[in-house]
């Protein structure tokens, strides 16, 4: 389930090279569910004329507080009083710092005014206009009020043919930071460190062993946790997936990096999912070089990568209540919850997302899961098939439940 479903959605469009990306913005938050509506600057209207957002969105756009028909409509304050979430897009430097000031003196700056809801900026333009500190004062005084929140800029070409600090961010990543704003902030003040994606073990330099995994059940899990509050590591073997909003992201290849990686960050985690599909063998020799084909048989000699999850047991296995919560997963094609319940007592871990990798809509590479919850309390809870994103949510949601049972701290 999207946080954007049935919500109303207001944006403020400014008046910038980058209003093309809102025609973009506004579609995709209507694919979440939401119901938009466009409240448009007199300059926004130079670069894109109302009668566009009118068609992607099916709602009159606002333009003109002296309007009658237009007032006659919805009125000049009915869009910022009725929205659950406004977003500035572009967010120039001139209306930044009207909004700072408090002004009404147009459609948007009046429907932010009287708007009691989350409001999310999103600044474009020059680097230069940017980093300018008045910019920057205008921009803290505003995130000084809770209600605010900013996604970007981003770096990058910009329309004066430069490169540099002040591209809008784009929009999938703005629709992750509306996310974000209507989450449940449950898990405020976490850390939370997850492993996703395959690992490679390199045979030569061409070659290697690896699995089909895309790392889209990982991601999902980091994006969702970052969206209700959590500050996220997300280490990662090759993806092609880009890095959600607001994770950290490292990059890894082989099972021996993702340990080295993941061990390090451990400590002071309240939660722990490992995700990834790390390959459970790698060759004991790389060879430096292409290998040639050879006549006759050819053997190759494999040995054991690390066990991260069953590592970190051990790692935090003193730290008692303030140890972080460890999830695993378990990718199966027999007696899955067999398997699950006994890898969860050989790892010594709190809980398993186990399913069935021979299924159509739980195997890799699908943007679909059907996981089954095995925990150290005895429970058992079987998931429906649905999205990657609704699985994480519905995984992260036992997890803290599983926290407080555990009588888990810090």
């Amino acid at each position: 389930m999207s946080y954007l479903e049935k919500k109303s959605v207001a944006i403020g469009v400014g008046g910038g090279i980058a209003v093309y990306k809102v025609c973009e913005l506004a579609r995709q938050l209507m694919k979440r569910g939401a119901n938009v509506r466009v409240v448009m600057t007199r300059n926004a209207q130079e670069f894109v004329a109302p009668l566009t957002f009118q068609a992607l969105t099916g709602n009159p756009v606002l333009t003109d507080l002296f309007d009658p028909q237009q007032d006659a409509t919805f009125g000049h304050l009915v869009t910022g009083k009725l929205a659950d979430l406004f977003i500035v897009a572009p967010a120039t430097a001139n209306l930044i710092a009207r909004i700072r000031a408090g002004m009404a003196d147009d459609v948007v700056t009046t429907s932010l005014l009287a708007a009691t809801c989350p409001i999310l900026i999103a600044p474009a333009m020059n680097t230069a206009m940017w980093e300018n500190p008045i910019t920057q004062g205008n921009l803290q005084a505003l995130l000084a009020d809770a209600r605010y929140r900013v996604v970007g800029p981003a770096a990058g070409a910009l329309a004066e043919k430069t490169e540099g600090m002040g591209r809008l961010s784009e929009p999938p990543d703005i629709v992750e930071a509306a996310e974000a704003c209507l989450a449940p902030q449950d898990l405020k003040g976490w850390k939370v460190l997850v492993t996703a994606g395959p690992t490679r073990e390199h045979l030569d330099p061409v070659r290697y062993l690896s699995n089909p995994s895309s790392g889209r059940m990982g991601f999902a899990i980091a994006r969702a946790a970052a969206q209700r509050g959590a500050q996220v590591t997300l280490v990662s073997g090759p993806s092609e997936l880009r890095a959600p909003a607001g994770v950290h992201l490292v990059k890894i290849t082989s099972a021996q990096e993702m340990a080295d990686a993941t061990l390090s960050r451990l400590p002071g985690s309240q939660l722990f999912v490992a995700a990834a599909a790390v390959a459970d063998q790698r060759p004991e020799k790389r060879a430096g070089q292409k290998v040639k084909k050879q006549e006759g048989p050819e053997t190759q000699v494999l040995v054991r990568t690390p066990d991260i999850l069953a590592s970190a047991a051990a790692a935090v296995a003193g730290d008692g209540p303030h140890r972080p919560l460890l999830v695993g997963f378990a990718a199966e094609t027999e007696r899955v919850v067999e398997q699950a319940r006994e890898k969860l007592r050989r790892k010594q871990v709190d809980l398993i997302a186990a399913n069935d990798v021979t299924r159509i809509d739980a195997g890799f590479a699908v943007d679909t899961n059907r996981l089954t919850l095995v925990d150290c309390t005895g429970r058992t809870q079987e998931l429906p098939c649905q999205s990657k994103s609704d699985a994480a949510d519905a995984l992260l949601v036992r997890a803290g439940q599983l926290r407080r049972e555990l009588g888990l701290i810090g």
